[in-house]
């Protein structure tokens, strides 16, 4: 029986329907399309809040009597308030009661007046993340003003400041403003590539795998349909989810990004629409691999649990080059296009970073996509024509 483009789309109308009728296919259309923007929202928040508390920041400071200029230029700093250290500085900042605090030895005077390092100690505990931010502003004030100090003492006994710099060191950046406050976004094509496979997941495990444990399968193929027809309808319904997924969280992204305080952590960002479309033509095309091979794993389950299982451990496929993607970079490398999954995450990385490659990069990724999912349809319309596979459940 030859391929029926008219078959398949009426199982595709079947299949999708089935699918947004089962209340697990619209949560997972839901989990994935939020699961970005939210992710997004609370990274975003978290670390917008823990620099806004380093910057408006109340300093406990242990013997202020002992330094009284170095307390008062303390306190004229942007967002710094001066305050009593706890009878227990250690302790206090062990319980997380405290973030830092700034401990003024009793020799201050007596070693300052002398112009000898007068001992300060600054408790903090780096391992928290809400206060490391803290500790390295106060770090960086107490260097500024013993470098004030310093250079004030040299220009008293007549001696230029340069004198105690050997090496003067400026940096010259080469990246733009838009590719470093890129790196914000870095997880964002992780998370818009992870959208498209969970996207299809329910419908495409559920008309495959859960089909064979309903018992549901054989007669289906009773029907005056090619099996190939069978399987491309699946596909699509399946990919129709994906897409869904995708154009949801791209636009619930860009509401997020959009109430952001990006720039209090230093990033001057913005995409415009031409890069957002660029985003949804990069990665849409994914869903049609990825539908592909969800359906190619879950056909080989005889259960809709195994499938779960099998799936579970395939999800892993598009984490790899997200977490690889930091120790490889792939900004620059568009060739990467004809390699799928790995192509989408670096041509992605480009649109961000404000450097989109030439169009025929894109083509070259959607028809790599294409060409996988072409070849996974074809090896899951070999397993169906399999006894195994058809009537073998539990």
């Amino acid at each position: 029986m030859t391929f029926s483009w008219q078959r398949t789309l009426v199982v595709f109308r079947k299949e999708l329907m089935d699918g947004f009728r089962d209340r697990r296919s619209l949560y997972s259309v839901l989990f994935s399309s939020l699961v970005s923007p939210l992710i997004m929202a609370l990274l975003f928040t978290t670390m917008a809040e823990r620099q806004r508390s380093a910057d408006e920041l109340r300093l406990p400071v242990a013997g202020q009597a002992y330094a009284p200029a170095f307390v008062d230029w303390l306190s004229q700093q942007s967002g710094i308030t001066i305050i009593d250290a706890p009878a227990n500085p250690e302790e206090a900042v062990r319980k997380g009661e405290q973030d830092v605090v700034l401990l003024i030895d009793k020799n201050f005077a007596a070693k300052f007046s002398r112009s000898l390092p007068a001992p300060v100690k600054l408790v903090g505990d780096v391992t928290r993340d809400t206060a490391r931010p803290k500790v390295q502003r106060v770090r960086s004030l107490v260097n500024t003003y013993s470098s004030q100090i310093g250079s004030l003492r040299l220009m008293a006994r007549g001696v230029s400041p340069a004198v105690a710099s050997a090496i003067r060191l400026e940096d010259l950046e080469v990246s733009s403003a838009q590719q470093r406050a890129a790196r914000i976004l870095s997880f964002l094509p992780f998370l818009l590539v992870m959208a498209a496979f969970v996207g299809c997941l329910q419908i495409a495990s559920d008309s495959t795998a859960g089909e064979r444990e309903r018992g549901s399968l054989e007669p289906l193929l009773l029907n005056p349909v090619p099996r190939s027809a069978l399987i491309a309808g699946k596909w699509l319904a399946a990919a129709c989810s994906g897409a869904l997924s995708i154009v949801v969280s791209v636009l619930l992204c860009i509401v997020v990004l959009s109430r952001i305080p990006l720039h209090e952590l230093g990033g001057r960002f913005h995409l415009g629409a031409s890069s957002y479309g660029l985003l949804v033509v990069i990665v849409l095309p994914l869903v049609f691999c990825s539908s592909a091979l969800v359906i190619f794993v879950a056909m080989l389950a005889r259960s809709y649990k195994e499938a779960q299982t099998y799936l579970g451990l395939l999800i892993t496929l598009p984490l790899l080059p997200g977490i690889l993607a930091p120790l490889y970079p792939m900004t620059g490398k568009p060739w990467l296009a004809v390699f799928p999954i790995v192509g989408q995450y670096a041509l992605m990385e480009d649109v961000l970073g404000g450097n989109p490659p030439a169009a025929i990069w894109y083509a070259v990724a959607a028809l790599s996509l294409l060409g996988s999912a072409i070849l996974l349809l074809a090896l899951t319309t070999r397993q169906l024509r399999r006894e195994a596979i058809i009537f073998g459940r539990g």
